[in-house]
């Protein structure tokens, strides 16, 4: 698929256009959820060309058995996988008793698909040429429903240039299996399949997790708008189930078929009550027309965009990009259920697993808690406490002791489930993002009471690996960590990563700090939490002198830190001297080749002076900024947000915009060359992060927002709302000039380029 493939559009995705080659692609780009399941944009009708079938529900997941060559102590026994469930979408079509499918068209004309991210409606439409110079005309239009999160809704519509007979089957399908498989195993165990008129269902079971799963649809047929009484003819196989009607159309008219479908789980249901649930969805939907419909999910979407939504002025392609991504991340998490999370690919693929990754705190947390309420935020982080008790099994396993936590790198129920050894073992910083993270909350929120019921436990929990994991040197008379894998994973069991000895030395220190204010503030709540977790006072005195000891590596010479023991021993040839052909290097290079060299996958040393920027001045962040970008490849959708935040606080203005560019349109523009796989839903919200706190400077300072404005040059303003401690604040960032108002009585005050600005309502400056 070429750059700039859809056209820009403040709030369109469009495609125009018919070519067999972008259909994996656009199934990713146009994939609908609502929170609770998501949907590949596969077509409804059959078609037999190069497709990735995707449908999936929030929570379900299959124990895949790990793979590996041979064992190792420590492996985890299974990738956990999202599952591609039953299919509820397909509705298959034959014209004058011959089954349509596109790919075997004579032609194909007006080939049209647009994703409406204003209310979360896809629509597609053609012109398809048959034999005997036949055309018919499909306009298909899906959502899935913010309001009701077990439903989705189509209406599918069919008109020709002739009289024809048509015969449309709705029909719900088990008969799926996943991509993403280890053993090509089965997933499912079905265990009803039946069919009505007008309605089916299928009852299927995960193999090993037992999840139960109800899919389910209900029909209704139109022709030019007024309902059909054709009740049509039930059918099933072992696998599929459904409803064949059959209608002869005059030439010019519209069939339209209305499909209900969806899902319910035994995650939210009780399995023997699945089935009424399901028929019950049906009932209450049918009460309402397709146009009512929408209007409620307009409505839901509107609701979202009133908090979430960024304007950008005078730069249609920067504002179609963040709206993608704004877009996207609402689909994937509504923050309403503590037992999901946010994955990579969120509701659009099966690459790494669907699972919860760190990227969840370090990217994530930000961007829900700015444009939700803190309860969605609170929600992330009680994901993570409730799997406190997997966190220290995990360690266990590793051979920690006392209660100490290692957080996985991947999961779905809190236990690790990746298996590539260089990083279940050995990207460790996880830990520290996580611990990060309840530090960005409360200070964010000032919610002084997550602390004292469960992030302190966590907190220990992270503390006693890091005392653990960290080693005595005798030869440098500090301590070291050895063995790891840093953010950069073009860097494989190194000493010494900078990002991941100062993270932890940070951790021990926050972790005894918040100890020492609960002794004060909570000593009762600390006694509980000390005698649950048999926490010992000595402890404190092994966490100081670990922090206090921490070998930081740096390099006297360039006065910049070392990303790792021994990284200027590498042959430091810049990424601008890389012959673009062997770009990206992880297509074209071997491992070996690629850990010997000097390039960065994705920030490494800069994540961490992002986290902690308060600890650097800012000739250090441009040394340092200087010194490593220009090795960085960026092969991770994680970095170029990272790299927009500091160059715009450095005010490199070019290259700051140049990375939001990258950021924001990686998948529409699919820089990577892998979109067709599923998009990176995490990595949006690092794009969100580059506009707030890139362009707007936006930071918490003495309990306050802050604001260093610098906008890109090509944008007139910017317009933006963030939720702070339950005040909505409306911002308007002008070439030159910022206003804001809030939407509560009495004084308020913001920091504006560094200086206290009290107000009552509004504030209008000149900058």
């Amino acid at each position: 698929m070429k750059l700039e493939h859809y056209p820009h559009h403040p709030w369109k995705i469009i495609e125009e256009g018919w070519n067999p080659e972008n259909v994996k692609a656009s199934e990713s780009i146009f994939s609908l959820g609502n929170g609770a399941m998501g949907q590949r944009a596969n077509f409804e009708e059959n078609y037999s060309g190069s497709t990735f079938q995707g449908s999936y529900v929030g929570g379900v997941y299959y124990p895949d058995k790990t793979k590996v060559g041979w064992w190792k102590n420590g492996y985890p026994e299974y990738f956990a996988k999202v599952l591609n469930a039953p299919n509820w979408i397909g509705i298959d079509l034959k014209i004058n008793g011959e089954s349509f499918d596109l790919n075997t068209a004579k032609a194909v004309k007006d080939y049209r698909r647009e994703l409406n991210m204003e209310n979360g409606l896809y629509t597609r439409s053609f012109t398809a040429e048959l034999a005997n110079g036949l055309e018919i005309n499909i306009n298909s239009q899906r959502f899935l429903s913010l309001a009701r999160p077990a439903l989705g809704v189509i209406q599918y519509s069919i008109s020709a240039n002739q009289s024809i007979t048509v015969e449309v089957s709705p029909y719900v399908d088990a008969g799926i299996t996943n991509q993403d498989s280890n053993w090509d195993d089965q997933f499912w165990a079905i265990d009803a399949v039946e069919a009505q008129a007008a309605q089916a269902y299928i009852e299927a079971q995960t193999l090993k997790t037992a999840f139960s799963v109800g899919t389910f649809m209900g029909s209704r047929l139109f022709e030019e708008n007024e309902e059909l009484s054709v009740a049509g003819n039930p059918f099933k196989t072992s696998k599929k189930a459904g409803t064949i009607y059959q209608h002869v159309l005059a030439a010019g008219k519209t069939l339209s078929v209305v499909k209900l479908g969806g899902y319910v789980s035994s995650r939210k249901h009780e399995k023997a009550q699945l089935k009424s649930t399901a028929e019950g969805v049906i009932a209450e939907a049918k009460s309402y027309s397709f146009s009512d419909l929408l209007a409620e999910q307009t409505q839901a979407w509107a609701t979202i965009w009133k908090s979430a939504d960024i304007t950008i002025e005078g730069d249609i392609k920067a504002q179609q990009a963040i709206r993608f991504n704004i877009f996207q991340l609402n689909q994937t998490y509504s923050g309403e259920d503590a037992g999901l999370n946010i994955g990579p690919k969120g509701f659009t693929g099966e690459k790494y697993g669907g699972s919860t990754y760190w990227d969840t705190e370090a990217y994530c947390i930000p961007f829900y808690m700015a444009t939700k309420n803190q309860k969605v935020a609170r929600n992330l982080l009680t994901y993570r406490y409730l799997q406190l008790d997997r966190a220290i099994e995990n360690a266990e396993k590793l051979g920690f002791t006392n209660g100490a936590a290692l957080y996985p790198m991947v999961t779905m129920n809190g236990e690790e489930c990746h298996n590539e050894w260089e990083i279940t073992f050995e990207e460790i910083h996880r830990n520290s993002a996580i611990a990060f993270a309840i530090f960005n909350y409360t200070r964010y929120t000032n919610d002084l009471s997550y602390i004292p019921e469960m992030g302190l436990e966590v907190l220990i929990g992270i503390s006693r690996f890091w005392a653990q994991r960290a080693s005595f040197s005798a030869a440098k008379n500090q301590y070291v960590i050895l063995g790891v894998t840093g953010p950069n994973e073009y860097e494989n069991n190194v000493n010494n990563n900078w990002y991941t000895n100062y993270s932890a030395q940070w951790c021990l220190r926050y972790t005894a700090q918040q100890i020492e204010a609960l002794s004060i503030t909570a000593p009762d709540e600390l006694a509980r939490i000390e005698a649950k977790t048999k926490f010992k006072k000595e402890e404190l005195s092994r966490w100081k002198t670990t922090a206090d000891q921490m070998y930081l590596p740096e390099d006297s010479t360039l006065n910049v830190v070392l990303q790792q023991d021994g990284f200027l021993d590498k042959e430091m040839v810049k990424v601008e001297d890389l012959n673009p052909a062997e770009r990206p290097i992880n297509q074209h290079w071997s491992w070996d080749r690629i850990l010997r060299s000097p390039y960065i996958k994705q920030a490494d040393v800069l994540q961490g002076m992002y986290f902690f920027e308060d600890h650097f001045d800012l000739d250090t962040l441009r040394r340092n900024f200087d010194f490593y970008e220009p090795f960085t490849v960026h092969e991770s959708s994680l970095s170029p947000c990272v790299h927009a935040i500091i160059a715009s606080k450095l005010n490199k203005n070019d290259q700051a915009y140049a990375f939001y560019l990258r950021t924001s349109r990686l998948d529409l523009d699919d820089y990577n060359a892998e979109v067709e796989e599923g998009l990176h839903i995490t990595s949006m919200a690092g794009t969100w992060m580059s506009i707030v706190e890139g362009f707007a400077g936006m930071r918490v300072k003495e309990g306050q927002l802050s604001f260093q404005p610098n906008l890109p040059e090509a944008w007139e303003g910017l317009r933006f709302k963030i939720n702070f401690r339950d005040t909505i604040y409306a911002l308007h960032l002008g070439q030159g000039s910022f206003s804001c108002t809030v939407d509560k009585e009495g004084e308020s005050s913001v920091i504006v380029n560094g200086k206290k600005q009290p107000f009552t309502g509004s504030l209008e400056l000149k900058l």
